[in-house]
């Protein structure tokens, strides 16, 4: 991490807030007290911060210096709100086109997702704020700046995320090799919504329940499964060619 991806401080984290800085979440001591302390967990609240309570050692570790028990990492972009988003979206007369990432914590993966999603049109990402990659500067780089271009929001949930998207009518396409169809039989010409699991474990049971089709990528060698990057990017792409046959335009 570098120094200019944090801020350490009770005082001057409260003034990054106060400032309106992008803050992708605070570490906080796990035993941490005080007014000040009081002050700072009640701005994270009505801000609706990412907190994690966490111990000493992992605060020192990211650096010595009188961090006063608090740490905040700065975001390089502002979330979005999927809540604004999705409306807007169809009053602009869009088909949407998004990726949900279920338990995605590598940044390079994050990153080259992010890549693929911007070359394919994909209007917005969404991630839970636990468990995941998040909007830093080596995701960044590893989007080759794509995720200065495609909308990230971060919901409480995966589980909440998919729920309020089929609310809003879209399709939830769930990539699993579980899924008893073939990635090309879905219809992504429909307002959609693909969900890429975890790298270890795919996508968690609780949302493969909450999807409308599961669909698999046929694998031939030796190798149990593609890479979540690369899975991502076959997928958009069928989408892709799919939207371009039937006429698709982005206004």
């Amino acid at each position: 991490m570098e120094k200019s991806d944090y801020i350490f401080g009770i005082r001057a984290i409260l003034e990054a807030i106060d400032a309106g800085k992008s803050i992708d979440k605070v570490l906080v001591r796990r035993d941490l007290g005080g007014d000040l302390a009081k002050e700072l967990l009640e701005k994270i609240k009505a801000y609706d911060i990412v907190m994690q309570r966490v111990p000493l050692e992992r605060l020192n570790r990211i650096t010595m210096k009188n961090h006063q028990g608090a740490i905040a990492i700065l975001s390089p972009v502002g979330y979005s709100r999927l809540d604004t988003l999705i409306p807007a979206l169809y009053e602009e007369g869009q088909t949407p086109l998004a990726v949900v990432l279920d338990g995605v914590t590598d940044a390079r993966n994050f990153g080259a997702i992010a890549r693929t999603a911007d070359c394919a049109g994909v209007d917005f990402l969404v991630i839970p704020e636990r468990n995941s990659a998040s909007v830093t500067s080596d995701a960044v780089k590893a989007s080759a700046g794509a995720l200065f271009y495609v909308p990230v929001c971060r919901e409480r949930d995966t589980l909440s995320a998919v729920r309020k998207l089929k609310d809003n009518g879209y399709l939830i396409v769930g990539a699993s090799e579980k899924g008893a169809e073939s990635y090309v039989k879905a219809d992504y010409t429909v307002p959609v919504a693909i969900v890429m699991g975890a790298e270890d474990t795919g996508i968690s049971p609780e949302v493969l329940k909450a999807c409308d089709t599961l669909v698999a990528i046929p694998i031939l060698g030796n190798i149990g499964s593609l890479n979540v990057s690369v899975a991502a990017g076959v997928i958009l792409y069928e989408a892709v060619r799919q939207r371009l046959e039937s006429g698709f335009k982005k206004n």
